[in-house]
């Protein structure tokens, strides 16, 4: 468990002090206040992540503590401490929005593991509320109205309310987590919708992120983890770029799909878990299991449902309408005005083969907004990997395109060495900052050789 910081509410000196000692020994900071009145001064100056109260207290009670703090909208948790006698008004505390409540006397160990599940179960929480708003802008950038893409909308509909597994296969950058997602929020299960790119992913720490492990499972291993698949209960788990996934790894998922359980690191004994799985890769699956480096059994395990996402290239009715949806949501982030896309910039957009779809679309309107100082973009803002291919060479911009593309990552670069220092390395901290995904972040490391700058 990390260092928190916990409030300790309590008209009595010695519990505050006795409160005080145990969290302290746990490693977390403390502050205390006498009632409920000081408490609510202290935590409009301070963040906190627990409030530990008792009930009874003057001028403002436990519960109206936190009644207070439920109506300002807060959603710190919150543990109660009451006598025996008491107990029932603990429990119509925890219907209030208490997370626990400790009784009375009371031993270390019991205030401990009341705090330890409080801090646990808000992380939790935390996670969920992320990755939900995630999930809705991320569907929201699910845009085409081609043909091909009314095909994949008809089979996101059709599978989406089942709990069979998928397998999205598609080129790079075509939507194949979009496509996920879209079918996790259609499907109604409530839990997380949880992606892991295995390709991003050190082999060596794959396994352990995936199932979890127990404090002491192996060196550095100093507390208990969570894996994905845990993580994933009830919800969906996205296994990207699967067929990167090492073959003895694919044997130990292969049992957990056929088992419903997974052990974590260091335990023996298997949880139950209700886990959709949505796999995906950007290699043939059939081409992939006859190289073997994707175990057949594990495909058709997979594979009860197929999905093959289009290539930009497919999706020509769609590249303008794409384009106007980034300009929007990319103006709105730099707060611009919305500038429109004139007739040449379409065609140019158009006519480009686009190897990295949608995500090189999205790509370059982001640089050409940047690079566009009137209210229309045109085609000299438009920098792609290469000239249209109906572009007359001497109309061509390539020249622009390499000209600039070193300033471009240099200040790439600079925010993401940037981001990480801020964020003290943690990758999804850096990654939020910079409103890209983790996948996105991690690929960039690797690109601009950060590994050893970033740790």
């Amino acid at each position: 468990m990390t260092h928190k910081n916990i409030l300790v509410v309590d008209d009595e000196a010695k519990m505050q002090r006795i409160l005080e000692i145990v969290l302290r020994q746990m490693g977390h900071s403390v502050t205390c206040a006498g009632d409920g009145r000081e408490a609510l001064t202290i935590l409009e100056q301070a963040h906190f992540d627990l409030v530990v109260t008792d009930m009874k207290m003057p001028r403002l009670d436990g519960v109206g503590l936190l009644r207070a703090l439920r109506g300002q909208g807060s959603d710190i948790p919150v543990i109660m401490i009451t006598a025996f006698a008491t107990v029932e008004t603990a429990v119509e505390a925890m219907k209030e929005g208490a997370s626990d409540y400790i009784i009375r006397p009371f031993k270390n160990e019991v205030v401990v593991n009341a705090v330890q599940r409080a801090l646990k179960m808000s992380q939790i929480q935390s996670q969920n509320r992320f990755l939900k708003n995630e999930l809705d802008s991320e569907w929201n950038e699910f845009v085409g109205e081609s043909r091909p893409m009314q095909g994949v909308y008809q089979a996101i509909r059709q599978v989406a309310p089942t709990n069979a597994s998928v397998f999205i296969h598609g080129e790079t950058g075509a939507g194949k987590e979009l496509a996920a997602r879209g079918i996790h929020k259609a499907s109604g299960r409530s839990g997380l919708f949880v992606p892991v790119n295995c390709a991003a992913i050190p082999e060596e720490m794959l396994e352990s992120q995936l199932f979890g492990y127990k404090k002491g499972a192996f060196t550095g291993a100093h507390k208990d983890h969570v894996g994905k698949f845990e993580l994933a209960d009830e919800g969906t788990l996205f296994l990207d770029e699967i067929t990167e996934m090492p073959l003895n790894l694919q044997s130990k998922l292969l049992r957990v799909l056929q088992e419903n359980q997974v052990e974590k690191l260091g335990s023996n004994q298997p949880v139950n878990i209700d886990v959709r799985i949505i796999a995906a890769s950007n290699r043939d699956p059939l081409q992939a299991v006859e190289e073997k480096i994707l175990r057949e059994d594990l495909y058709y395990r997979l594979n009860v449902f197929s999905l093959v996402l289009p290539p930009l290239r497919d999706r020509e009715a769609d590249i303008a309408l794409l384009a106007h949806h980034f300009l929007e949501q990319k103006a709105a982030r730099l707060g611009r005005p919305v500038p429109r896309l004139s007739a040449p910039a379409i065609a140019r957009l158009s006519a480009y083969h686009w190897p990295g779809n949608v995500r090189e679309l999205e790509n370059v309107i982001e640089r050409a907004l940047i690079l566009c100082t009137g209210d229309t973009v045109e085609p000299d803002s438009l920098l792609t990997g290469g000239s249209a291919p109906s572009q007359p060479e001497e109309e061509t911009d390539s020249g622009a395109s390499l000209a600039l593309q070193p300033q471009v990552e240099q200040l790439e670069r600079q925010l993401i060495v940037e981001a990480l220092a801020q964020a003290d390395n943690n990758k999804s901290v850096a990654a939020r900052k910079l409103e890209v995904s983790e996948r996105t972040l991690w690929y960039k490391i690797k690109k601009y050789g950060l590994g050893r700058e970033s740790g």
